[in-house]
């Protein structure tokens, strides 16, 4: 009977693996799965402008709207044009960092936890990967709560009446309004996870033009009812010297920060690029254009604000499309509902792209014989959901900035991935031994453990660390105030320095004296032990060689660099 048992509960767990390559040893059935490997020519279907609309839908979202607001209103704050000027120089160096890392993925078309195993080891690619994605899960529940603000106000635009529906929550913490709402754009978020991410793309193109039309219509409107631009325009910055300089310093850094989850991410997108060309200029441009014109649109609508209701600017869209429904008529109701719903697309676009999709990848290559992007993307929508985010937004314990700080720390991760590939290896990777077990496999480095890329990651982590604990509540020397105000470049510049000088004094395998990028002639390459076009081993202890039948990126190898 339990031998029976047995049998069919290895029936069971089998139905449940994902499709895999034939020949694929127990090892390698933890490192690949179809949406692990090189994606194939067919599945490259991102051109240049599939990354505008991307960006361009990405750039019109709540956060962005908001991002001068701290600059603007705080204490020590600086004048509106010196916050848009902050938001340029921040989303252009973040713009450079994006290109860094999407090269990588649109010449090899593979994804960050593969990229990862280059610099952290087999197995040691697994932390980064599981940090990424534990955090990606917490903000697809922070994010799906703000959209089911959005349903809302839609919700109110057509029904006045919801705006008082009665509460049956016995907790303080949310209330049967908001839950309804919440778990409405929750619900409605779950077919967009369903579709494979070549695919996803015309998702993004029709956000791209609607919910800027969308933006551009409530920047006229607040402008018409306010008569004017407000005084946040007039108004003088309250900051000089070296206040002045710090504050200038904390809003580009801001902007760096709030892009440091989709620098280590966009990989996961640009792996479908046709060539590396199409990531390039479409994504350089773009982002530092889309999310300064966001940031505008948001700074004089908020100015406007405080003209038609007096009193201090309201900075959350979302509250001042609140206010315009009070007392509105049809028309303006229409309007609300119109600019809501834009909202609303704005929120499921963001959370698919930087949260769900993000999630999905990484779990894949937690556990790629069970876990596919689908899967992973649902399974972090159930964890947005279990998580109750409500409860963490509505307590005082700084769970948000938390959130926020806690990002800058991938930017030791961007440091230690973007020196290895570009400045230690030469742009040259060796595709099938990023799916390999063995102990020969150049990214094996000690026990599937790259000690060079962990010790330049928890160096890259410590000198952020002492302003992190300030950023978060406590008090701490006013010298690590200031340098956690450079964070993002403390933590890419002390991680990747130190492991170029780790790898200096103690040299690695499969790197390249000169620039060598071999992805052009990766086509859809087997990674099973023995296939016809993968590796020919030779006796244990003595190099490995590539045969070249059939495979022209092991020609390639051969005739550049001999041997490895």
């Amino acid at each position: 009977m339990e031998k029976l048992k047995r049998t069919k509960v290895s029936h069971y767990v089998e139905k449940l693996a994902v499709p895999s390559e034939p020949g694929l040893t127990n090892a390698q059935l933890m490192l690949t799965n179809h949406d692990l490997k090189p994606v194939e020519p067919e599945r490259r279907q991102w051109g240049p402008w599939n990354f505008v609309g991307f960006w361009v839908a990405d750039s019109f979202n709540i956060n962005t709207w908001m991002i001068s607001s701290s600059a603007i209103s705080g204490v020590d704050g600086i004048s509106w044009w010196q916050s848009w000027l902050c938001v340029w120089i921040g989303y252009s160096i973040a713009g450079c960092f994006i290109v860094l890392t999407g090269r990588i993925g649109a010449t090899y078309h593979i994804s960050f936890p593969v990229i990862c195993r280059s610099s952290f080891g087999t197995w040691g690619s697994l932390w980064p990967v599981f940090n990424r994605a534990a955090m990606a899960c917490i903000w697809y529940g922070v994010q799906a709560w703000i959209g089911g603000q959005c349903v809302t106000l839609m919700l109110r635009a057509i029904w006045s009446n919801y705006k008082d529906l009665p509460n049956t929550f016995p907790s303080q913490s949310t209330n049967t309004r908001d839950y309804v709402s919440f778990f409405l754009f929750w619900f409605g978020s779950l077919p967009a996870i369903w579709f494979p991410v070549h695919k996803i793309r015309h998702l993004f193109t029709v956000k791209a033009y609607f919910v800027p039309a969308a933006g551009i219509t409530f920047f006229i409107w607040a402008i018409l009812k306010a008569h004017g631009l407000g005084p946040i325009v007039h108004q003088p910055g309250k900051a000089t010297g070296s206040a002045l300089g710090w504050a200038m310093v904390k809003g580009i850094m801001s902007s760096i920060a709030n892009f440091a989850t989709l620098i280590v991410n966009d990989p996961d997108f640009s792996r479908f690029a046709r060539k590396p060309k199409d990531a390039l200029w479409s994504q350089l441009f773009t982002i530092p254009i889309g999310f300064a014109v966001t940031s505008f649109i948001g700074i004089i609508v908020s100015s406007s604000s405080a003209v038609i209701y007096g009193g201090d600017p309201v900075w959350n869209p979302l509250d001042l499309l609140g206010k315009f429904l009070d007392g509105a008529n049809s028309g303006e109701r229409f309007g609300v509902f119109i600019i809501a719903a834009a909202f609303t697309l704005a929120q499921l676009g963001t959370n698919i792209a930087a949260n769900s999709i993000s999630a999905g990848t990484d779990m894949t290559a937690l556990l790629p014989r069970y876990i596919n992007i689908r899967r992973g993307g649902y399974i972090c929508a159930a964890v947005g959901l279990a998580m109750c985010p409500w409860n963490l937004l509505s307590s005082s314990n700084n769970f948000t900035t938390y959130l926020s700080a806690y990002s800058v720390f991938l930017s030791s991760i961007a440091g230690v991935m973007i020196c290895d590939y570009y400045v230690v290896r030469k742009g040259y990777l060796q595709i099938r031994d990023l799916y390999s077990a063995r102990p020969s496999s150049p990214y094996y480095y000690t026990f599937g453990f790259s000690w060079r890329g962990y010790t330049a990651y928890i160096c890259g982590i410590l000198i952020n660390i002492v302003g992190f604990v300030g950023a978060i509540g406590r008090k701490v020397p006013a010298g690590a105030t200031y340098l956690y105000n450079l964070n993002f470049f403390c933590g890419f510049i002390v991680a990747s320095a130190t492991y170029y000088l780790l790898c200096r004094f103690f040299p690695i395998a499969a790197t390249s004296d000169v620039w060598m990028e071999v992805g052009d002639e990766i086509r859809n390459p087997s990674v099973a032990y023995g296939a016809d076009d993968e590796v020919d081993r030779t006796s244990e202890g003595s190099p490995d060689r590539y045969d070249a039948k059939g495979d022209e990126e092991a020609a390639i190898r051969e005739r550049k660099m001999g041997n490895f």
